[in-house]
């Protein structure tokens, strides 16, 4: 074992202790062989290593005259053929990202501006500033970040640890992909644009978060196993090849793409060697380990683990084992393909079912064998990142990748999808407790109650998994988003989740094993999260009262509309024409990025698991895939501009107990207190007066009084319900690069902290720099005060179904569920929600003064998780914005 290849710090002990299958195992502790995997996790540190992209780089410069797709194909083989093996010391499933344990790379044929910008800063060895986002996002100082550059380390994007002495080559790389990059592309054309200054002011005010064309141009989707699991890979090269001479030289009545089948076949066999050959060498190397080790037992486990890849790396699995791992390794190409965050498994346990069966009834696995593989397979996910720039990775992201494994739901007749593999999903979740995969159940009324009594256990471990999410409501959405491509009730019926909560399309594909035949499901569309990322709703209503003036930048950012704002419609009004504005020029702009993606960057691999790609002979850029109607508007801090409005109408409007001008003063000085940069408080939990703090003690109380979202309060909820419904539409009046109608997404994920570190105090009382409201149905922290069902009642008053999500955190203390009756009282606590129609609920099960606890001393809480908006993940690994965010949450100690 090559210990330089484990970590960027070599100053922790990284010894396996022997694990043999018949230890003894404790259900309310990780199987030992998942236990010490996980403590490698624990020890190690992210890591940057630049071996995919130097050979992509140097086979993409060696083939510049061949057809584009060719040409990444082949980079693409070269790649994965040269990674370096690794496996641990009791892995059974084996292959990862990098030769790291903890490691991503970076893709400069993407984006290489970062690098080129901080390439003596790097070579120096202090830290770098990035993007606007960048600067206003945190990482957490413990766990596995690497947040600052220490003797032979440098830190990139505050995350990834580097050694000072692989920098150069790295800068090399960068260089390499100047003015040919996607961004660099992408910047060029987008130029072109006549309103393209408003879109850069825009992005530098932290409106919106990031760009979607090279920085995470794919993920938030369901990944489709189908293909591999039926037909193996050597089945997928026979397919292609058939499909390649039978339409090679033929348009067959399309003058377009007809002709372009030929090149991408040959793609598919090209990329489909290249995996193979990456799968071979961990079995070579498995072989040569097993040689190496004294250990009987040890090297009858890498035996098997490369007669297990020397299976899969052809044939259909035979096994449950081979059925997992062959999986498993799909989607780490699919990740290794491209810069993705959120491609889910999906219905992992529905997907996996014929081999589990089977595998149970011919008495080759029993349940204890299955839930060691699963949590195995917990901690391989866990130890996926993201390399992207902090203002991702930080600010959005918060360190997690978001592969969420599906539960629930319904078949594709109509009936309860549960099995009892999906059981032991959850199980290995309780054992082996990491933030990936995290679990999502689609609640149905069909389901049953044993099975929902088991996630809601699982929920009261503390995980903050599995989130809940409304089956019906979902499938309505893909019913009214994906008509026109024709998906139907059945269809339907395949959902899943993308990323974190991002509701994805799917289809049923008929899987033959040992003669009987199953309907498996999987992911059927494009990336579904991709458009624009993350608009800052209270600071498009603060441009609103400053003018189109962005004060804390100096940037005039909209041009003024110098309207006297006389009314509360004429504000509503003012502030949708600037949002309007605001997602018509980012929208254009990352619809340019994208097309220049997809004509130099397009998925190979994604494009040949998804249906119908391999039948069609169309890649993911000439919309092979089954449903592509899948680009988004997404907003972030919904409650907190909500509950400004209604302070607004209040107190300006209705009550005129002071003038608009007033107000906006107050805001411009923040209610005479202390900014949270100032204080180094995130949250309203702590507000420190500065010395003008006198001059605006009324406005102050009477926007603190004024009605707040959470409380069925019609005058609050009037407002949401107005909100909804515009937001919704108006996001359907927009178009993607593929000519087809995005839609809305309401999700925070990270993006309320750096959005609300560069937002003024906002006429709810907030103070300028804290959090916004998370989620988008979540109350803010504090000002819920009639209990949750009066919540839901408020979060309900519009249809969630016109949305491609909603989202719903609340925290409980522990007592309030302990024991049978409470796990009794949770669940009817969400089926209430969901009912009346609420699209996801997730919980924070944990006391708040742990939590406090923790922040002062993170290396006593190590294991310690939360749910943050949509994922989970270690508490010392998220930046301090977002730990006050969590801590201030309304905490419910009875329902």
């Amino acid at each position: 074992m090559d210990a330089s290849k484990l970590q960027v710090v070599d100053n922790h002990d990284l010894s396996v202790p022997p694990v043999n299958s018949n230890t003894p195992t404790n259900k309310d502790h990780p199987h030992p062989r998942a236990k010490a995997l996980r403590d490698i996790y624990f020890k190690t540190l992210s890591s940057v290593d630049t071996e995919f992209p130097y050979w992509y780089t140097r086979r993409w410069d060696e083939l510049a005259d061949d057809v584009t797709i060719v040409r990444r194909a082949e980079a693409l083989k070269c790649a994965f053929s040269h990674l370096t093996p690794n496996i641990f010391p009791g892995e059974k499933l084996v292959m990862q990202k990098t030769a790291y344990y903890r490691g991503s790379f970076p893709m400069p044929w993407l984006s290489e501006s970062f690098f080129l910008a901080n390439s003596d800063s790097l070579t120096a060895r202090v830290d770098s500033g990035s993007d606007s986002a960048g600067k206003l996002s945190q990482f957490g100082g413990g766990g596995g970040n690497v947040t600052k550059s220490e003797g032979n380390i440098i830190s990139i994007a505050g995350k990834f640890g580097i050694r000072a002495e692989e920098t150069a080559s790295l800068i090399t790389l960068a260089k390499a992909w100047e003015g040919r990059s996607i961004e660099d592309l992408g910047h060029k054309y987008e130029q072109h644009l006549p309103d393209y200054q408003i879109k850069e002011n825009i992005m530098k005010s932290v409106i919106c978060m990031f760009d979607s064309g090279y920085t995470i141009p794919q993920g938030r989707e369901v990944v489709n196993y189908y293909y591999p699991l039926q037909y193996g890979l050597d089945g997928i090269i026979d397919i292609a090849m058939q499909r390649h001479d039978q339409t090679a030289g033929k348009a067959d009545g399309d003058g377009i793409t007809g002709m372009d089948r030929l090149y991408y076949y040959d793609a598919v066999r090209i990329l489909i060697e290249g995996l193979q050959s990456w799968i071979h060498n961990y079995e070579h190397h498995a072989r040569e380990l097993a040689a190496q080790c004294k250990s009987a037992q040890q090297s009858k486990e890498y035996l098997e683990i490369a007669e297990c890849l020397a299976w899969v790396a052809h044939h259909q699995p035979r096994t449950f084992r081979e059925a997992l791992q062959l999986s498993y390794t799909m989607h780490l190409a699919t990740l290794n393909e491209d810069a993705a965050s959120g491609m889910s498994p999906g219905r992992l346990g529905q997907i996996l079912w014929p081999w589990y069966e089977q595998d149970i009834a011919a008495g080759r696995l029993d349940e204890e064998e299955a839930l060691e593989l699963l949590q195995l397979y917990r901690v391989k996910l866990t130890c996926v990142d993201c390399f992207a720039s902090t203002g991702v990775v930080g600010g959005v992201l918060s360190g997690n990748t978001f592969n969420n494994v599906v539960l629930g739901g319904l078949k594709k007749d109509g009936s309860s999808a549960v099995n009892r593999l999906e059981e032991l999903i959850i199980e290995a979740g309780i054992r082996c407790q990491t933030p990936q995969p995290t679990l999502s159940v689609l609640y149905d009324e069909k389901l049953p109650e044993s099975f929902l009594l088991q996630a809601i256990e699982c929920t009261k471990t503390g995980t903050g998994y599995p989130a809940w999410i409304n089956n019906q409501v979902g499938m309505q959405f893909l019913l009214n988003q994906y008509a026109a491509e024709g998906m139907d009730l059945q269809e339907a019926r395949a959902i899943a989740i993308g990323g974190c909560l991002e509701t994805s399309p799917g289809s049923f594909l008929p899987l033959t094993l040992n003669g009987k035949a199953y309907d498996m499901p999987g992911g059927s569309g494009q990336t579904a999260a991709t458009g624009v990322h993350f608009l800052a709703n209270p600071k498009i209503l603060e441009l609103v009262l400053t003018n189109g003036l962005d004060k804390r930048t100096g940037i005039e950012v909209y041009p003024p509309h110098n309207q006297p704002l006389d009314t509360f419609d004429q504000l509503w009004q003012q502030f949708t024409r600037y949002y309007e504005l605001t997602c018509d020029v980012v929208a254009k702009a990352n619809n340019i990025q994208m097309d220049i993606w997809r004509k130099n960057n397009m998925s190979v691999v994604n494009s040949i698991l998804k249906p119908d790609c391999l039948q069609s002979g169309r890649h993911i850029g000439q919309m092979g895939y089954r449903y592509n109607a899948t680009y988004n508007i997404e907003s972030c801090g919904t409650i907190t501009l909500i509950n400004s409005l209604a302070a607004i109408k209040q107190v300006v409007y209705d009550a005129q107990n002071f003038s608009l001008a007033e107000l906006t003063d107050a805001l411009v000085n923040n209610f005479g207190y202390q900014t949270a940069e100032e204080s180094g408080c995130y949250s309203m939990a702590e507000q420190r007066k500065a010395e003008t703090s006198g001059c605006y003690e009324d406005i102050y109380a009477a926007c603190l009084g004024a009605p707040k979202y959470g409380n069925n309060d019609a005058f609050a909820d009037d407002i949401l319900k107005m909100y909804e419904e515009w937001f919704c539409s108006m996001a359907r009046t927009f178009e993607s690069l593929y000519g087809k109608k995005m839609y809305g997404c309401q999700i925070s994920v990270s993006t309320h902290g750096p959005q609300g570190a560069s937002t003024l105090a906002s006429a709810d009382g907030r103070l300028a720099g804290t959090t916004y409201s998370d989620g988008s149905m979540s109350s803010y922290p504090g000002t819920d005060r009639n209990g949750p069902y009066a919540l839901f009642r408020s979060a309900t008053v519009w249809d969630h179904s016109q949305s491609q999500n909603s989202q719903l955190n609340l925290k409980l203390h522990p007592t309030l569920v302990s024991g049978n009756a409470g796990s009794r009282k949770l669940l009817e606590l969400t089926r209430n929600y969901l009912r009346k129609g609420g699209f996801h609920i997730q919980y924070n099960v944990v006391d708040s003064r742990t939590l406090l606890d923790a922040q002062q001393h993170p290396d006593n809480y190590r294991e310690l998780m939360v749910r943050v908006a949509g994922f989970t993940q270690y508490w010392c690994e998220i930046g301090k914005p977002i730990q006050d965010e969590v801590i201030a949450r309304t905490e419910y100690e009875e329902i």
